[in-house]
Formats: C-alpha cells, structure tokens, sequence
C-alpha cells in the first residue's frame, strides 16, 4: 500500500509538472506592447478562445468589408526628436550619478553609449519594410480565403480600395493590393496589376478621419488629457521609484515614459528585448501596458459614446454596400458588374472606434450598457485578466473583416454576416455572442442605434466646414430612408455611386 501511495504521489507530481508547463506560456513583451504590437505576434496571443460557428455549406459570400489599420511604421518625427533629446538626458543622468558616487553596478553597459537608432533622420511616421510585408501577405491571405469573391476582373467599381490621406495609410492600401492581385496583370515578374486607391481630403474625411472634422471629439479628447494622466499617475511613479532603486539613476515620470515608449519601438520594429524593455520587470511590462490600454479605452474606445458613434458615416457605408450585394443577388447581376469588396485603410482612431461601433470586446451585460449609453468599468488592472488590449484590438495592420453570406434553403432569414478580428472569428455580443448572425438582425440589434445618430449632431457641424456637412447630410439622408423604406433600391444605388 505504502509503495502505491508514493507512486500515486509521484504521478500526481508529474502531472502538475506537465499540466504547470503547458499552461504559463514564457512572458514574451513584443506580445504586451498595446497598439504598437506588430501584427504577426499579435496573431500568436491566445487569451480568449472562441469556437466558432460552422457556416452551413448552402451559405457563400457575396460581399467583402475590410477596415483596417495601416502596417507597422516608423516613429514619427516628434517621438524620434523626444528619443534624441533623451540621449543629451541620460547623459546628465549618469554624470550625476558618478558625482553622487551612487552604485551603478546593476546599469546596463549598453546605457553607457546608447544613442538614438533614429538619430539624424528628418522624416518620420513612414511605413516600413515589415508593414509592407504585413499588408502584402494579408491580401493574399484574404484572396485565398474567399476566391470566389475575388475571382473577377479586377475594376475599381468592383474591389473598391480606399485609404485615409496619410501616407501610411496609402502605402498599406498599395501593398494591400499588390498582395490581392499579384498575378493577375503583366507588369513585372510578379505579373502585378495597376489599381486605384481612393483618397478623401483629411479635412472632410468623416468616413476614415471622422475625429480629425469633430469638433466636439477633439473637445472631449482635449479635456480628458489631465484625467487619464491622473490614472495613469501612481503606476508610473511607483515604476520610477523601483528603477530610481534598481538602477542608482536619478529618473522622473517622463524619462519612465520615454524608457517605455522607446523599450516599444526597439521591441516592435527593430526586434531588440533586452535593452529598454530589460529595465523593466515582467510586472512593470503589464502594468504600463494596462496604462496604454486604459488610455485607449477613454479617448477611442467605450470610454465615452463619442469616441464610437462618431463613426456612423463608416457603419452606414459598411450597410449600404451590403443592401448594394443583396440587391445585385436579388436582380441577378453579372459577374463585374456590380460590387465585391470594399478595402479600407485607415488608423487606430478608426479602427478602435470602428470594433465598438459594432460591439466587438465586450462580456456580459455590457452590450446593453452601452446601448443605453451607460459608461463602462475600467479595464481591470493587473494582474486581473481583461479582453480590452491594444495588442489584440488595434495592433499594427489590425483588421476587422466583415463577411456577407447568401444562404439557400428554407431558412427565415437568407442573409448572415461573420465578423473577422485579425482574420479570426469573433463573438457579436449584439447578436447573442455568436460570428455568425443574420444580416436584419445585425442592422436592428447593432447598427440602428447608432445610427439614429447624426455625425452632424454629434459633432456639431454647425462649425464645420462645408464639404463636411454635405456629405455627411447627403449620406445620413440616404440612410434614413433605406430605415424608413421611402426610397428604393434604384435610388439608394444611384445615391451612392454619386458619392
């Protein structure tokens, strides 16, 4: 009995051995960088599974939505100017250390002669050779994944490409494509193909820089500034003080910041995790990110209905061209005659608003406390677990897919939709926690009350310049009708090839 008992107990032993192994993943910091957390990695974060419905085999695509964020970029020209006066300030920092005669035996050699990577460049924000990668290889993905859709000549009127007026944005528009439609020209020996991407002017772009012609936005982001610093305040004075102590360095709360901004740059662009990002302990890692993710949550997310419900001109558009495809079905249009997909390349401040718009990250109740325009919790701090991080919801290339399906059969309802996150199905919290929900279902539950609400009103476009106004009323018009069923399919159609 004795010898059963302790064999019994080694076995025991073991398994929690394995069972410990297979369930603490090594803490990787690429994977804790919120919204500067490149896509790849962000694809190997697994916190939330979600099983995903199986589409019925009677069910295809017929249409194609892509919001996405542009690939990963440089630093801009101001956070590379911050980097480069943070050199002249550790400087001062080290030769203040030497003076005090402080033990600088645990500093980093590397501390010693760092300098700026991007010291002496003049440009900034640009995306990079590994943006355009992401970005490539996401067409092509997405081509693969639904060929049916995009088995077509290409045409503009078909697979309509449209980016925001930032270089960035285009630039991933532009790689995007390469990926969607190499092979499919003559040019070169990629056998690439010319396309069209389309751009609004930054100051009436209320469809993919709907916050840069809000007035009352930038009010609300303005006066937010000492609140979420207030937040973030005891972290980074306690993570200060650890690295004051740790190091013998003399540090404040903004050279924490920079020494934080630069362990993400080095981490998520250049691929070097034991410099900056050394200082740090796992902890300190996760709780500045929590700062980061709750800053997100307040100025772009749930944090107020105006960060999201700014973003109506997107959710109508993204609705009218799915009234658009179930027209073109009901009417038995041609092949290339009508259109497939439409590609968007934008930013985190459309992106992050965008996934809110249609109830994307929440739990529980929280869809209904939105609808009701009551605020949310806080993303809890860590250690707790939460759903809302920048790494997951917006990072560098981060998407949302929104898939229009026919299905045939008896089925009451024969339209569905299924959202992509990052290319993996996500749970609609409006449609009763699936992926996969019937399109009228989608308009009533998720779309329409945000939509009783005007950008005008919203943002106070009595302020605004005028090609803001006019294209937001022309559009909220055409909306308003496609809800009240004043206006036919004719007229919608025609309306929105106008625009």
């Amino acid at each position: 009995m004795a010898m059963v008992a302790k064999i019994g107990l080694i076995l025991l032993f073991l398994y929690r051995i394995q069972f410990s192994s297979s369930a603490e993943q090594p803490f990787d910091v690429r994977q804790h960088l919120a919204t500067v957390t490149r896509y790849g990695v962000s694809k190997d974060i697994k916190e939330n599974p979600f099983v995903s419905s199986n589409i019925p085999d009677q069910c295809s695509p017929i249409h194609l939505n892509l919001v996405a964020r542009h690939g990963t970029r440089a630093p801009t020209k101001k956070r590379m100017k911050d980097l480069e006066n943070f050199s002249a300030q550790l400087k001062s920092l080290l030769k203040n250390a030497k003076e005090r005669g402080a033990s600088l035996e645990k500093l980093p050699s590397w501390l010693w002669e760092w300098r700026s990577p991007w010291k002496g460049k003049t440009k900034g924000g640009e995306l990079i050779s590994q943006g355009e990668d992401e970005m490539y290889n996401l067409g092509i993905r997405i081509r693969e994944r639904f060929q049916d859709l995009f088995s077509d000549e290409y045409h503009h009127d078909v697979y309509q490409i449209r980016a925001s007026q930032i270089p960035r944005a285009s630039a991933s528009a532009v790689s995007f494509g390469m990926g969607m439609f190499s092979g499919r020209g003559e040019l070169g020996v990629g056998k690439h193909r010319a396309f069209a991407v389309l751009s609004e002017s930054r100051a009436s772009d209320i469809m993919l820089r709907f916050h840069d012609c809000c007035k009352n936005y930038k009010a609300y982001r303005k006066q937010q500034e000492p609140a979420v610093h207030k937040l973030k305040e005891p972290v980074l004075e306690e993570i200060t003080h650890s690295l004051a102590a740790r190091y013998g360095l003399n540090f404040t709360m903004k050279d924490t910041t920079t020494l934080w901004f630069l362990c993400k740059q080095e981490a998520s662009l250049l691929d070097i995790t034991d410099q900056a990002c050394g200082l740090f302990t796992n902890d300190e890692v996760s709780l500045l990110e929590w700062t980061d993710d709750l800053e997100m949550f307040i100025v772009k997310g749930y944090g107020n209905a105006l960060n999201y419900r700014m973003g109506v001109p997107l959710l109508q558009d993204v609705i009218l061209s799915m009234e658009h495809a179930i027209k073109a079905k009901e009417e038995g249009y041609a092949p290339g005659s009508y259109e497939k997909a439409t590609l968007r390349f934008a930013h985190a401040e459309t992106l992050v608003p965008f996934s809110c718009l249609i109830g994307l990250f929440l739990e529980g109740s929280e869809f209904e406390q939105i609808q009701r325009e009551e605020p949310l919790k806080y993303p809890p701090k860590p250690p707790e677990k939460r759903t809302w991080r920048g790494s997951t919801v917006a990072p560098f290339a981060g998407n949302n897919v929104l898939v229009l399906y026919s299905c045939s059969g008896n089925n009451t309802n024969k339209y569905f939709m299924q959202v992509l996150h990052n290319e993996q199905p996500i749970p609609m919290a409006g449609c009763g926690g699936t992926d996969f929900c019937p399109f009228e279902v989608f308009k009533e539950k998720i779309a329409a009350p945000h939509l009783k609400h005007s950008y005008d009103d919203l943002c106070n476009a009595k302020v605004q310049e005028p090609e803001c106004k006019s294209y937001t009323s022309k559009i909220t018009e055409i909306f308003g009708s496609i809800f009240s069923g004043k206006t036919n399919n004719d007229e919608t159609s025609s309306q929105k090839e106008e625009l």
